[in-house]
């Protein structure tokens, strides 16, 4: 498992943050327990705190480092942070709001896992999340070109990117008797400030396990070239350099 940087995640707080405000915005209940899923260092419960004052919220995130780095900027009342992996996640008793910000994505089984989650949602619930589905946009279509280079391909076969999934099938997954199904696609255009801005966006992400995975001796010849290609694919602008970013979003509400 890599090793996630609270720090490089939260260089673009302000728009990784965006998607997760227009989602909770579509969130039609007023819940009492809320479940953040892969909630990072936890810079987005004052979202969720500003929206539903009352609620009990729970972060859970698989990294100890932003488990630990949640816990030590955010100690507000009536919120907590626990280790733990969304894949094998369960609710001690049934919870009001299920939601996640650009997690799914990681979970190899995520179309197996979604499901049973809502298992989990209380009667008048929702499951709320939204997942970034940019994978054939040139930040990624160039990380995994420069991953299948005889130089790096030794060390990167076994690395699992992250994975993209169509508005289409969830709506297909979660469309069942006894749940309201809403289900919307969004671009973002991110205008971004300095030199190679996408590779600092993505080191953050997508290519940290690629990152992590090559020795020292080979990541430096690596992040060149995929420097390279990215400002080939993202010109910078006299304005900035623009990021296009995909993201799929879904509110699925259990009826009473």
């Amino acid at each position: 498992m890599p090793q996630w940087s609270p720090t490089t995640y939260l260089r673009y707080a302000g728009e990784r943050g965006r998607p997760f405000v227009d989602l909770v915005a579509r969130v039609p209940i007023e819940p009492g327990t809320i479940v953040d899923l892969g909630c990072g260092p936890g810079q987005l419960s004052d979202v969720l705190r500003t929206r539903w004052p009352r609620a009990d919220i729970l972060g859970v995130d698989s990294s100890p480092e932003m488990i630990e780095r949640a816990r030590r900027d955010d100690a507000a009342e009536r919120t907590s942070y626990v280790l733990g992996d969304i894949a094998t996640w369960q609710a001690e008793t049934p919870v009001d709001l299920i939601v996640s910000n650009a997690a799914f994505q990681w979970v190899p089984d995520q179309l197996e896992v979604i499901p049973r989650l809502r298992e989990h949602v209380a009667p008048g619930g929702v499951l709320a999340f939204q997942v970034p589905n940019n994978f054939g946009e040139p930040s990624h279509v160039l990380l995994r070109e420069l991953a299948a280079d005889p130089r790096f391909a030794p060390h990167l076969g076994g690395i699992e990117g992250a994975r993209g999934v169509d508005p289409s099938t969830y709506l297909d997954l979660l469309a069942a008797d006894g749940w309201s199904i809403d289900v919307w696609e969004t671009t973002y255009f991110h205008v971004l400030e300095g030199d190679d801005p996408v590779f600092a966006w993505v080191s953050g992400t997508g290519a940290r396990p690629f990152l992590q995975a090559l020795p020292d001796e080979l990541r430096g010849a690596f992040e060149a070239d995929y420097r390279a290609a990215l400002r080939d694919a993202y010109p910078k602008r006299a304005y900035g350099t623009v990021l296009p970013f995909q993201r799929v979003f879904v509110v699925a509400r259990r009826e009473v």
